[in-house]
Order: C-alpha cells, then structure tokens, then sequence
C-alpha cells in the first residue's frame, strides 16, 4: 500500500543511457508514488535493452478504476493482495504462471503460494509491510503503540497528526480500537467506528499521504503510516519512531501483474522473473525501506534495514497483527458510507 505516495504523476526513466535509442521494444509500469527504485530500472533497461516507463497512483482504488477503464496503455500494475482477487476475477490480469518461471525458486516460502493467488499464477511479490503511527518522540513522549494517538489524540498531538486517506486502513484501526472485528456487520460496533472516526476527525491537521517531507520539516508531529515510510523518516530524524497500535493492525503486500491490456507482454514477464533475483529485489527494498518477498535478499540489504524496529515487529505485539482482506460487497459498501461521511 503503500507507502509514501508523491504528488509526481509520471515518473520517467532516470539514468538513461545511450543503448534505449537501440531499444529492444518498452514496458509500461502502473506502481505506487515514490515505490520504485531508479537503480533496478536502468539495470532491467541495460540488461535487456528495453526502455522502461514508470507512471504513479496513490491508491488501490485508483488503480483498479483506471485498469477497468481499458486503454491504460500499461503492462504491469502492483496491486495489494486485498484488492488482487478483484483484478483476478474481473478479467483483468493475464496468468503469465510466475510460479513456474525460473527464478520462482528465489521465493520464500510464507509469499511462494499465497490464500490471494495459488500457485503464483499471477503476480509476483514486490513488497510488504505494516500500517501504524510514526510519532516524533520529541514531541510526544507517552505509549505510541495505541489508536488512541489517532482517535482519542493526547493535546501534544492535537492539530498536529496526519492521517492517510486509505479507506479500509482506518476503518480497520477504528473498528478494532471499539472491540469489534475486521468485516463485522455489527450495527453498535459500526456506529461507534463512525462516530469515533468523525469526532476525531477535528484533531487531525490533515488526511494526505505526503508524510516523509513533512513529518521531517515538523508539519507532521504523528501520522497514520507504513512502517517502510517509519523507517525513511527515522534514518533521517531520529526522533521519529513507529508504533504498532496494540487494538490490532494489519500487514499488506504488493504484488506486479501483468494486465490483459498489455502491448509488451514479454518484457512484462521478464521483469516479473527479474524482481525474484534476490539482488535485485534487495534494490526494491533499500529504495522504498519495505521488506520484499524474496529469500536470500538480505544479504543485499542497506546495513541499517537490518534488524531496524520498523522491520521487526515485536514479539508480544505479533499477536494483534491481521492480514489485510477485502470484505464481501455489501460490507464494503458499509464501510464506503462511513468513510464517505468523514470526508464530508
């Protein structure tokens, strides 16, 4: 999900070289704002003499809407496994069986046959990673393993806590923070999530996803956030540390496929076998700070992502970790309304 959205629409290949005039066709890659790593796309160009162009999105929904439009004139789009069984179902993916490519075997074993994709028959991993709160420990110096930062906000943080506008996310964390489960129809437990979401609201300075410039310039004292953008932040302002809210919070992954649509449907399958080398996934990682999917890529890791907090949940909040699912239709339209009414 993920995971430091910029306002840049398009992100055009950097580094390029003198070989993309000799080109051996393109690839065009849908992916999230500020997820893909410049390096590991001049090194696809050079190996494989193919110009590659990058286009941004902020959300799952933007994604998927622009996909069932048709005509995007892209290859490859890295949805999050909730939303990946939509895409599946509606058509919208080829099965190019990455499960069986070469560099399958590269795979770790808990992302090589996941419940959202058997077998690997679409996607490939690219990241993974939690939804907390980065707090600037300056500021605030109590518990920051709790929702209650973001739905019963202490006064250091009033006025000064960013929210990020990702639907399911939130509605997740206040439906948790009230007792109740995740894709619950309970009636009482919905209208205290509402009523908690809307009430807090006035504290919150914003709901926006630019939250590594300005938790590091101090607009920023918290913000709802993805522990990879934690751990950017941190590196560059030590005070900032991430806390997993102890009512309960998910852990996502995101996943490259390749559209239906595409024009370049070869060179979409190469990179999809390219990302499972392991030095080549650790390029992923070390750009976003996320960890990948793929084993024996540590060893190719930035010395700071190794053991670093945001990457390692501790031992006694593990059990209030939850795999991030899509509810069923009519349950999403529930939450839709409430989360139409905050915006409101």
């Amino acid at each position: 999900m993920k995971r430091l959205m910029s306002t840049v629409a398009v992100l055009a290949t950097l580094l390029a070289t003198v070989s993309v005039a000799h080109a051996e066709g393109s690839l065009n890659i849908y992916n999230w704002g500020n997820y893909t790593n410049p390096e590991l796309i001049k090194k696809f160009e050079d190996k494989y003499k193919v110009k590659v162009t990058v286009t941004d999105y902020d959300s799952n929904d933007t994604a998927l809407a622009k996909a069932r439009q048709g005509g995007t004139g892209f290859d490859i789009a890295v949805p999050s496994q909730s939303y990946l069984p939509i895409w599946i179902s509606e058509g919208l993916l080829l099965e190019t069986d990455p499960g069986k490519m070469e560099n399958a075997k590269n795979l770790s074993k808990e992302w090589a046959d996941p419940d959202f994709d058997k077998g690997r028959k679409y996607s490939v991993p690219w990241q993974w990673g939690t939804i907390g709160i980065a707090v600037n420990t300056d500021v605030y110096k109590g518990d920051i393993n709790s929702w209650s930062l973001v739905f019963d906000t202490p006064d250091e943080l009033k006025g000064k806590i960013n929210v990020v506008p990702e639907m399911s996310d939130i509605i997740y964390a206040a439906i948790r923070y009230n007792g109740g489960e995740w894709c619950t129809t309970d009636k009482a437990v919905l209208k205290k999530a509402r009523d908690t979401l809307v009430n807090a609201k006035k504290n919150w300075i914003s709901m926006e996803y630019a939250t590594v410039e300005k938790m590091l310039a101090g607009d920023f004292a918290a913000t709802v956030d993805w522990n990879g953008s934690a751990l950017r932040q941190r590196l560059q302002k030590p005070s900032i540390h991430y806390g997993y809210p102890k009512e309960g919070f998910t852990y996502w992954s995101d996943n490259v496929v390749v559209l239906k649509e595409a024009k370049n449907v070869e060179n979409a399958k190469l990179f999809q076998n390219f990302i499972m080398e392991p030095e080549n996934a650790a390029l992923i990682s070390a750009f976003a700070r996320y960890s990948n999917g793929v084993a024996g890529s540590d060893q190719f890791m930035p010395a700071e992502m190794k053991g670093a907090p945001e990457l390692n949940v501790p031992e006694d909040l593990k059990k209030h970790t939850e795999f991030m699912r899509l509810c069923e239709p009519a349950v999403q339209e529930l939450y839709t309304k409430i989360w139409t009414e905050l915006q409101k």
